[in-house]
């Protein structure tokens, strides 16, 4: 009989203890991450993109396509070297915010990045002093801003929507439809972009404000054929309550009675068997046409804000489960009174909210101060819905194609796009091509020619290189050289732009090459 040995247990592997290192080490393996990080970035710059192949996990699938910069920065979530990584990180967080603010630019701001630091850390190097170099800088930047501001041109026009939509997307049946579209519903318009079922684009305009959460039940559906319910100049409880027991119910409908109303909708976040068994025995016996909504919103604070918006839009009294407030204080002014209010089993909308419009005028103002501070994407995007919501006008758009991957590079365009021109509309826009960047350096060198200190100078001359970037890189990106045609830009005078589709040094506002400002 043979004596088998029992295997030795394997030695775990550790990894190397992290080690501290100094200068000029980190800045170097910081720079190598952010050039990594920008040069997969840089060639969707400009109307000839080539899109970055990003692989998906499992490899089994097939590789992402993209020609934003943003979302190719957001694909990139770790370097294998630790220090490396530290700055493609850093500035992959910028890039992503800024994407997540205006929707465009973040190529731009890519490439500029990294003119920059290369810049200053050469100049670091030599033996430059980084905080000196750092101040002069900004007060390189406020001289840009300042001279950026003066460059704004305001969005008057469907024509002019359409032209900057068309800088971003360079698709002229897209393009043509979201200035459409906004043209009709503005800055802060509710627009869904969705899945289409075909390889067209189609859309769809929404009288009046829709919110999520629908019926509570099937066997409210009065239409079955549109499966929804509609109701003709009816009244709304607006609770974030949960009625459970049918006594609960008794004094809205004995409220409702009083108010002569015929046709009532009822809000509620939750409601029981019982009670819908009272309500549907109710609209059998009587004339009052009874029926129950979800409360919009999964979270408190989206509840509340949701019941608020349609109290200002409807003149409706909310009865809030955090206030305390039980049915029993309903009253026959209690409710909110709308045109029409329609509900299936995904949303509930309203047109023609009797409200005052003095005090939605002010409400919508201060949602849109508070929309224009706010720094998270998410809280931006929930702000601007409440107020598309209280203007009244929604749209869908359903983008086809013929594969799931060309719907969905599809999406995330038509969503870019939508974004800038949300933001062009309220902040205007300004010589796209990177003309408008070529346009700040007289200003800087008027600056570098009145200074005197050795870091001010580096600073300025660092500033005038990376304004030259983005003009250099699109030509690039397009095959052209940028010497010569720098040159015939410069001459052609401020508003003129190089088009590199056609070849040609045109005029901006008729080539119709814009950028948003951000």
């Amino acid at each position: 009989m043979m004596n088998r040995r029992r295997p030795k247990p394997a030695i775990p592997e550790y990894k190397q203890t992290p080690g501290v290192i100094f200068q000029p080490q980190i800045h170097l393996r910081m720079q190598k991450g952010i050039n990594q990080i920008v040069d997969a970035i840089r060639p969707t710059l400009g109307p000839r993109p080539r899109q970055v192949a990003v692989e998906k996990m499992p490899r089994t699938k097939s590789p992402e396509l993209l020609d934003c910069g943003g979302l190719i920065a957001r694909r990139i979530i770790d370097l294998k070297d630790p220090d490396e990584n530290v700055g493609a990180m850093f500035l992959r967080g910028a890039l992503w915010r800024l994407y997540e603010r205006v929707g465009d630019g973040t190529a731009t701001a890519a490439v500029m990045f990294q003119s920059v630091y290369n810049q200053g850390l050469r100049y670091i190097a030599a033996g430059g002093n980084a905080m000196l170099l750092r101040g002069h800088l900004e007060e390189g930047l406020k001289v840009i801003l300042e001279t950026l501001d003066g460059l704004v041109t305001p969005v008057t026009s469907q024509d002019m929507l359409r032209r900057v939509a068309l800088s971003v997307c360079y698709d002229d049946e897209l393009a043509k439809m979201l200035s459409e579209m906004f043209n009709l519903i503005g800055e802060y318009g509710i627009l869904e972009i969705r899945s289409g079922r075909g390889r067209v684009i189609e859309r769809e305009f929404i009288e009046g404000s829709y919110w999520s959460g629908g019926l509570h039940s099937k066997e409210m559906i009065r239409d079955l054929n549109k499966q929804r319910t509609q109701f003709e100049n009816a009244a709304i409880l607006l609770t974030d309550l949960d009625i459970e027991e049918p006594e609960q119910i008794v004094p809205v409908l004995r409220a409702a009675v009083q108010a002569e109303i015929q046709s009532l909708f009822i809000m509620a976040s939750k409601l029981s068997d019982k009670v819908m068994g009272v309500l549907s025995v109710n609209q059998k016996a009587g004339k009052l046409q009874v029926v129950a909504v979800k409360t919009p919103g999964m979270r408190l604070d989206d509840q509340m804000h949701a019941l608020e918006d349609l109290a200002i839009l409807t003149g409706g009294k909310c009865f809030y489960r955090a206030a305390g407030d039980t049915l029993e204080q309903v009253t026959p002014e209690s409710f909110g009174q709308a045109r029409k209010v329609w509900a299936d089993m995904s949303y509930t909308g309203l047109v023609g909210g009797k409200n005052d419009p003095v005090l939605r005028r002010h409400h919508i103002d201060q949602i849109s101060r508070a929309y224009h501070l706010a720094d998270e994407a998410e809280m931006r995007t929930k702000l601007r819905d409440r107020v598309g919501r209280l203007y009244s006008g929604a749209a869908v758009i359903w983008m086809g194609g013929m594969t799931e991957s060309e719907i969905t590079l599809r999406k995330d365009l038509a969503q870019r796009t939508s974004d800038t021109i949300r933001s062009a509309i309220y902040g205007g826009v300004m010589t796209g091509g990177g003309v408008s960047y070529l346009a700040c350096q007289p200003a800087l060198k008027e600056k570098l020619e009145a200074a005197s200190d050795p870091d001010a100078q580096a600073a300025y001359r660092i500033l005038l290189t990376a304004l030259e970037t983005p003009f250099r890189t699109i030509l690039a990106n397009a095959g052209y050289s940028s010497g010569a045609i720098m040159s015939q830009v410069e001459q052609a005078g401020l508003g003129y732009v190089f088009d590199v589709q056609t070849g040609q040094v045109v005029e901006a506002s008729q080539s119709g090459i814009f950028e948003n400002v951000a």
